[in-house]
C-alpha cells in the first residue's frame, strides 16, 4: 500500500511538470498574430484615410500617423505545488493517505505600438508633392482604369480640364474631357496603345505613349478623335510624357498631375454632408458634375452621412456627431478608396522607411 501511495504521487508529479515545461506558446501565436496584426492595420488606415477625407470637407486640418514598429511580448508564468502523507491505521487513532495539489499561472500580453505623425519633409514630400506620370501611367500600365485613374489624379492633359472640387478652387470639367477619357478606356481595353521608358542618356530617361499602327476602323475613330482633342501630330504614332499644363508641340503629352493631398480634397467634395450643416454654414453643399450626352457622370465615389451608425458599411467613422460611411455593397467606391493605397505609394522616393515591423517576443 505504501508503494502504490507513492507511486500514484510520483506519476502526477511528473505527469504535471512535462505538461508545464514542454508546452511551448510561440508557434501556437504565430499563425493568429499575423492574422491579425493585418487585419489591424488595414482597417485602422481606413479609419484613418476616411476621416481625414471628412476632416478637409470640413476645412479641418487632416493628421496622418504610420506605424512604425509593433512589439508584442508574451509570457506564461506557472507554478506548482504537490504533496502527500501516509500514516497506518493504530488503535485509537485514524490513519490513511493524504493527496494535495496546487497550482498558480500568469499569462500576459504587452503590445507595443510605436506611431510618428507624419510631419515636415515627409508631410510635404508624401502629400504636397504632385505625382510623378511616369508613376501615375504605372498604373495604367498594371491594368488600372485609365479613365479612373485620370479622373482620380490629374488636373489636367494636354490644356483639356478635369474637374476639381476641393474648396475654392472647385471647378468643372471642360466638356471634352468625359468623353475624352471614354474614348482611351476604349482604346486601353483593345490593346492599342501603351508606354515604354527609353533612354536619354546615362542616367536620364524620358516616358513615351504610342498607338499602334495596324487597328481596326472602328479603333482609329477613337484614336483620331483623342489625337485631335489633345493636339497631337495624326501622321506619328510615338509621344514624349512630360509633367505640365500644355505640351509645347505636337508631339508631347502634357499631363497636370496631383498631389495626394489635392486626390483626398477632391474626393471630400463627394461626401454627402447633412443638409443641417450645410444650413448653419458649417460646410459648403455637395457639387454636382454638369451632364454629358445627357446624363452626369458617375462620382468618383459615395460617402454618405447619417446619424445612426450604419448597420450594413464597409468602413464607418463618427464625426460631429454623425456617422460617415460607405455602403459595402457599393463596389465601385470601395475598389476607389481600397486603391488610395496604390496611389500612397506613387509619392514614394526609394528611401529607408518601409511597412511597419512586427517583434513578437515570446517567453514561456
Amino acid at each position: 500500500m505504501i508503494l502504490t501511495g507513492r507511486s500514484l504521487s510520483a506519476a502526477f508529479l511528473l505527469l504535471l511538470a512535462g505538461l508545464t515545461g514542454c508546452a511551448g506558446i510561440g508557434p501556437r501565436h504565430l499563425s493568429r498574430d499575423r492574422f491579425d496584426y493585418t487585419t489591424a492595420i488595414s482597417d485602422s488606415w481606413k479609419d484613418q484615410m476616411l476621416l481625414n477625407i471628412v476632416k478637409m470637407r470640413y476645412a479641418d486640418a487632416p493628421v496622418f500617423l504610420d506605424v512604425n514598429s509593433i512589439i508584442s511580448q508574451y509570457a506564461l508564468d506557472s507554478a506548482i505545488s504537490l504533496n502527500s502523507s501516509w500514516s497506518s491505521p493504530k488503535a485509537g487513532f485514524g490513519g490513511g493517505n493524504i493527496f494535495g495539489i496546487g497550482g498558480i499561472g500568469r499569462y500576459f500580453d504587452r503590445p507595443t505600438i510605436t506611431y510618428s505623425p507624419m510631419t515636415g519633409e515627409k508631410f510635404a514630400q508624401k502629400l504636397m508633392n504632385p505625382i510623378p506620370p511616369p508613376s501615375l501611367l504605372s498604373l495604367v500600365q498594371s491594368g488600372f482604369p485609365i479613365d479612373l485613374v485620370f479622373r482620380l489624379c490629374i488636373h489636367a492633359i494636354n490644356g483639356t480640364q478635369n474637374r476639381f472640387g476641393g474648396g475654392a478652387r472647385a471647378r468643372p470639367a471642360d466638356p471634352e474631357f468625359y468623353p475624352l477619357l471614354e474614348r482611351m478606356r476604349k482604346v486601353q481595353s483593345a490593346g492599342v496603345m501603351g508606354m515604354r521608358i527609353k533612354k536619354t542618356g546615362k542616367e536620364e530617361a524620358s516616358l513615351e505613349l504610342f498607338f499602334r499602327e495596324k487597328v481596326d476602323p472602328a479603333m482609329e475613330v477613337d484614336i483620331l478623335a483623342t489625337r485631335e482633342v489633345l493636339g497631337l501630330d495624326p501622321h506619328i504614332h510615338e509621344f514624349r510624357v512630360i509633367y505640365g499644363s500644355f505640351s509645347t508641340n505636337d508631339k508631347e503629352v502634357a499631363i497636370l498631375t496631383r498631389s495626394v493631398l489635392e486626390i483626398i480634397s477632391d474626393l471630400a467634395s463627394y461626401i454627402e454632408v447633412p443638409d443641417v450643416h450645410v444650413a448653419e454654414n458649417r460646410v459648403n453643399p455637395t457639387p454636382s458634375d454638369q451632364s454629358v450626352t445627357n446624363s452626369p457622370p458617375a462620382p468618383l465615389i459615395r460617402i454618405h452621412s447619417s446619424q445612426e451608425r450604419p448597420l450594413d458599411a464597409f468602413i464607418a467613422i463618427p464625426y460631429r456627431d454623425y456617422w460617415f460611411w460607405i455602403d459595402d455593397k457599393d463596389l465601385p467606391s470601395k475598389r476607389l478608396f481600397s486603391s488610395l493605397m496604390f496611389v500612397f505609394t506613387l509619392t514614394e522616393t526609394g528611401g529607408k522607411e518601409g511597412a511597419p515591423i512586427v517583434t513578437i517576443p515570446i517567453g514561456g
